[in-house]
């Protein structure tokens, strides 16, 4: 049996200095693990976590963390079969908004809460990719909280926490400004104008590949290590974490837990959104129409990696500046290899998930700027005609294929209409006036008639 680490602080003297919205697999194995590491340290005392659920699903987290007081277990697992395991203390508190959402404003509202972070996903934010403005109407749960605390703060004449989003959205902080502040205008235009003077909004970079826990998980770990845990979370052993150094009302000394405190993020957020999530959506969709199960083993598929290192060499990085201390040539085959791990048994149909959050927010972004030089964008184009063909819901051999997705229906239908080739492009929430580009167009249909025609082999070849 190996052991497990568990850190030696008494968790009886922590106090919860950060609230996080979204707690699920991600956060645990990232922002809490930094958490964890520094209260191992003698550090952060005051920076232990508060949970917030703010959706009705989130019960099922509330009640698994319930079980160990907060605590669960992180395994990073190695390419080479090594796992390592960590007994996690940092969570102190779970607070469930749906069953009282009084509750939860309040301690949203107490003063020692001087960080509120977000994990809401992408689609979590009621903002235009485009214009990043405000889109009233959309469900918007974890800002209806936020407003509603720094409403009940502003009330007793205390200092606004700092809103830190740490989801994969270029300039996250401005995007979540926009949103807290947009929520606000529709009720209390001047609670808006105190909101967007007096609160900081810093973006932030985030790395980890962090996979669903499945009952194989659960089963290994508990084998290998006599933990039960009803939800531990798998990791990769990669870590990164780039954030502004924006916080009026102090912050962790994270860069004792390996993240780096910056003036400007956005050299290191567009690296990872347009090299590592892209190149996600570059493998999941050919991953799938070839019959994958996994990422791991499409990574090592010699036609899909060509693909993913020609996307990220000719037309990716020629939109990126300079990164301070980073080699990108070697940060893409870095990417290959991270995706090739076997041991973290991430799954294709993961990264097919919510694809009309995903194409707008990291692969198209390229493809306006290459698109503004001139410049084709071949590769690109193939990877959206590659989820058209997934979206028809049917694989090469008829079998049929689930798309989870936000608009689903709207994306079948268009995916499905043959009478009109370009039909997928001209959904313009997703991709504005794009189809009106001939160049885009001709590379777009160009791959999508080699997709139904010859299928996903000979497409992927096609582009060699």
């Amino acid at each position: 049996m190996q052991s497990i680490h568990t850190p030696g602080y008494d968790r009886s003297g922590v106090e919860c200095g950060i609230a996080h919205l979204g707690v699920g697999g991600f956060h645990r194995s990232h922002q809490a693990l930094a958490i964890d590491r520094l209260l191992e340290q003698g550090l952060a005392r005051d920076w232990g976590i508060l949970a917030v659920g703010v959706l009705p699903s989130d019960a099922g987290m509330r009640d698994a963390l319930g079980v160990r007081d907060g605590r669960y277990t992180l395994v990073e697992k190695h390419a080479d079969g090594h796992w390592d395991a960590r007994d996690v203390g940092s969570i102190l508190e779970f607070v469930h908004a749906p069953d009282d959402r009084r509750a939860a404003i309040e301690r949203l509202a107490d003063p020692a809460i001087r960080i509120v972070s977000l994990t809401i996903t992408e689609g979590g934010y009621p903002v235009d990719r485009e214009t990043r403005a405000f889109v009233p109407g959309a469900p918007a749960p974890a800002f209806d909280l936020i407003v509603a605390a720094l409403r009940r703060r502003r009330e007793l004449g205390r200092a606004p926490f700092t809103v830190l989003s740490c989801d994969n959205i270029q300039d996250n902080g401005a995007v979540a400004r926009a949103a807290v502040t947009g929520f606000a205008r529709q009720t209390d235009p001047e609670l808006a104008h105190w909101i967007d003077a007096e609160v900081a909004f810093p973006s932030s970079m985030v790395d980890r590949i962090t996979p669903a826990t499945t009952d194989a998980d659960r089963a290994g770990i508990a084998r290998r290590f006599g933990a039960d845990d009803p939800w531990p979370v798998v990791a990769e052993p990669f870590f990164q974490w780039v954030i502004e150094d924006d916080f009026p009302q102090g912050r962790p000394p994270w860069e004792r837990a390996g993240a780096q405190l910056v003036a400007d993020v956005e050299p290191y957020e567009l690296m990872k959104l347009r090299l590592l999530n892209a190149s996600h959506q570059g493998l999941c969709y050919f991953g799938r129409l070839l019959g994958y199960e996994f990422v791991a083993d499409a990574a090592r598929d010699p036609d899909i990696a060509t693909l993913l290192r020609r996307y990220m060499r000719e037309e990716a990085m020629p939109t990126l500046r300079p990164v301070p201390g980073v080699d990108l040539a070697a940060y893409t085959e870095s990417l290959i290899e991270r995706f090739a791990n076997p041991e973290v048994a991430d799954t294709v149909a993961r990264l097919c998930a919510d694809s009309s959050d995903r194409i707008p927010t990291w692969l198209l972004p390229v493809v306006r700027e290459r698109r503004a030089t001139g410049a084709r964008t071949p590769l690109a184009a193939a990877i959206v005609a590659s989820w058209a063909r997934y979206a028809e819901g049917v694989d090469e051999h008829g079998r049929p294929i689930d798309v989870v997705d936000r608009r689903r229906e709207a994306v079948l239908a268009s995916a499905r209409r043959r009478t009109d080739e370009a039909a997928f492009l001209r959904q313009h929430e997703l991709f504005g006036d794009l189809a009106d580009d001939p160049v885009f167009t001709a590379d777009y249909l160009a791959a999508l008639r080699r997709l139904r025609s010859e299928g996903a082999r000979a497409a992927l070849r096609a582009l060699r």
